[in-house]
């Protein structure tokens, strides 16, 4: 495992999918953690597209590609191609650590290359993507993240829940797959822009028209015995929002996953980002801890 620390800050990061494994301040988590394999996503990189693409089928100059099948029972190519790649160190400091990955190969179609940097610091925990395309023609694609933060040490039934969405994406209950645009979210049960407690709340849902405040997105759990905010550059313009029971070692948890696109944009084109050979794009989020 890496680790980085700024004060009494400390968080750890796994070189097998650079994904975030536990983030405390004084011994106060502010992520949920776990011992060995990461439980439901927990702490994932989701590049070169966050959350799924119907039966991993998609078409690119009118060549379908055919993407490796992550979720056999429901048939769909799910979080991108790097959970499993070994990432290499670029740069690690006492605060600071980068890696990269290329992303090839297991049905994606133009080679880029990826990059994470994690930074601890008198605000929180910043978390820095870049994607280059290194191939030879133009690509659309997505990037995505699966934290599970948590409100300190107060329970998840304890804590309310605000998101910067304005709309919610419907899909088939069996698929997971969009059957639907995003509607607005104003008089309906997901509307969240109003703090709301998250007890007898069960989501597994996509949210969009993320509307940043002071030039952030900016979702926040809030709890008795603590808090915590996600932000996020404007470019994530989506946030997935889990709430399993069944967490290990927690039970009731929430994923709080940012993302550049929606669940099959590869398909819909919502929202997809695209690079020319030799572009690059770059964006952040974070976790700011809160009183």
């Amino acid at each position: 495992m890496l680790e980085i620390a700024h004060g009494a800050a400390r968080a750890v990061i796994a070189p097998e999918g650079a994904g975030l494994k536990s983030y405390e301040i004084g011994g106060v988590p502010y992520v949920e953690t776990y011992d060995d394999e990461p439980p439901m996503g927990s702490g994932a990189v989701l590049v070169p597209w966050p959350n799924r693409v119907a039966g991993g089928r998609w078409v690119l100059d009118g060549e379908e590609q055919q993407l490796e099948i992550g979720e056999p029972a429901r048939g769909n190519a799910i979080h991108g191609l790097v959970r499993r790649a070994i990432w290499g160190t670029v740069e690690h400091t006492g605060s600071l650590i980068s890696l990269e990955t290329p992303v090839a190969g297991l049905g994606w179609p133009v080679e880029l290359r990826t990059t994470i940097t994690y930074a601890l610091d008198e605000n929180g925990l910043s978390v820095s993507h870049g994607v280059t395309n290194v191939g030879d023609k133009r690509t659309p694609f997505g990037v995505g993240t699966h934290p599970y933060p948590r409100a300190g040490a107060s329970a998840t039934d304890e804590t309310s829940l605000s998101l910067a969405a304005t709309t919610v994406l419907p899909v088939d209950a069996q698929t997971m797959i969009p059957n639907g645009p995003a509607t607005p979210v104003e008089g309906t049960e997901y509307d969240f822009r109003v703090a709301r407690l998250l007890e007898g709340v069960q989501l597994d849902t996509a949210f969009g028209g993320c509307e940043p405040v002071d030039g952030l997105v900016r979702h926040v759990l809030k709890g008795p015995a603590g808090g915590v905010e996600v932000w996020a550059d404007p470019d994530f313009k989506w946030v997935q929002v889990y709430t399993p029971d069944n967490f290990p070692g927690r039970g009731r948890a929430v994923a709080i996953e940012p993302m550049t696109c929606p669940p099959d944009a590869l398909n819909s084109g919502v929202d997809l980002l695209w690079l020319e050979p030799g572009e690059s794009w770059a964006g952040r989020w974070g976790l700011r801890p809160l009183s």
